[in-house]
């Protein structure tokens, strides 16, 4: 079963979930991907967030060396820190 839903993370990045009565009770394996909507950098400055120019033009750049995408460079990255 794949659920998918948009959500806005707080200020505080917690965010719980409520599982359809259809799963059963007991252990399950649970996958979460995390792909934020791209902000301009003004918005990120009214938030207190940092933009990371100089990571994400060499990210570009080693995307598009051979079939490598962004995203897989991103989720290889994210994977060391698991």
């Amino acid at each position: 079963m794949t659920i998918t839903q948009t959500i806005d993370v707080p200020a505080d990045r917690r965010v719980f979930f409520d599982f359809p009565r259809e799963i059963p009770m007991g252990k399950a394996q649970v996958e979460l991907k995390v792909v934020p909507f791209v902000k301009n950098d003004k918005s990120a400055k009214k938030t207190g967030e940092r933009s990371t120019p100089h990571t994400d033009a060499l990210l570009s750049i080693f995307s598009k060396m051979g079939d490598v995408s962004l995203e897989e460079i991103r989720n290889e990255r994210l994977a060391r820190h698991l």
